[in-house]
């Protein structure tokens, strides 16, 4: 299947569609959560409920995911085998490398080879999962740190440039997630690039927000030398990603 209508859609499309889902999908976070006046960022509430950083993170990334596949038509079962993944090993890989799930009918995967599940040719494979990208990892390390920081900032001192550039920085991992969701075939491959567009979009808006803050003095010097390389880097490097996503789009309908 291509599309929704029969035809390959380009990222274009796919991100008018996606920013669509995105407005319905914000309606229905209002709605569900205790906060309905949305005073309250989700990640400040997830921190709360959750044991760790690592915790609070995952929860809002597969919140994420999970809002945004409300709004996707319903019969289209093949865009995901959920008899062979579950959500959560997906999103954040598994445990141990021998419980990949069985692929006996895919030549180009030996689950006894556990090389293959740290290249990064195996995160693009219809076999790899979300940790085994280097750059989601990347932003994820840099999701996590930026809450263990957001946490010793005086609740007071929280402005809105704070909560932005926090709710910002989660969501970059949160639509590189979403992107790597659609995987890498031609037919979904613009959302895909759509996803990590978005992702490129927070990257930049959280680095104008980090100079903003560091001119309040919410930043020592040496953490923001840190978080300012580190966002600056990621950022780099997910726009090469964006433009290697569309050679490969490209490539595949030439």
């Amino acid at each position: 299947m291509d599309g929704f209508n029969g035809e390959l859609w380009n990222e274009f499309q796919w991100e008018a569609h996606l920013n669509e889902v995105e407005k319905k999908s914000e309606q229905l976070r209002k709605f569900i959560e205790s906060d309905v006046k949305g005073n309250v960022p989700r990640w400040i509430t997830l921190l709360k409920e959750s044991l760790s950083e690592d915790d609070a993170f995952e929860a809002y990334v597969e919140e994420e995911l999970l809002m945004d596949e409300a709004y996707f038509p319903e019969d289209e079962d093949d865009w995901e085998d959920e008899d062979e993944f579950d959500d959560e090993d997906f999103l954040f890989g598994l445990d141990e490398f021998d419980e990949f799930p069985d692929a006996e009918d895919d030549d180009d995967f030996d689950a006894g080879e556990e090389w293959k599940s740290l290249s990064e040719d195996f995160a693009l494979s219809d076999n790899g999962s979300l940790d085994n990208l280097g750059l989601f990892r990347d932003a994820r390390f840099y999701a996590v740190d930026i809450l263990k920081w957001a946490e010793s900032v005086p609740p007071k001192n929280q402005d809105k440039v704070f909560l932005e550039f926090v709710g910002d920085s989660l969501k970059i991992a949160a639509k590189l997630a979403g992107g790597y969701s659609f995987g890498f075939e031609q037919e979904f491959l613009g959302a895909n690039i759509a996803y990590t567009k978005k992702a490129l979009r927070f990257a930049n808006q959280s680095l104008e927000m980090m100079r903003k803050l560091k001119n309040k003095s919410f930043f020592t010097k040496q953490s923001y030398a840190e978080f300012n390389g580190r966002l600056f880097e990621l950022r780099n490097d997910i726009g090469v990603y964006v433009q290697d996503l569309r050679d490969r789009f490209n490539n595949s309908v030439d």
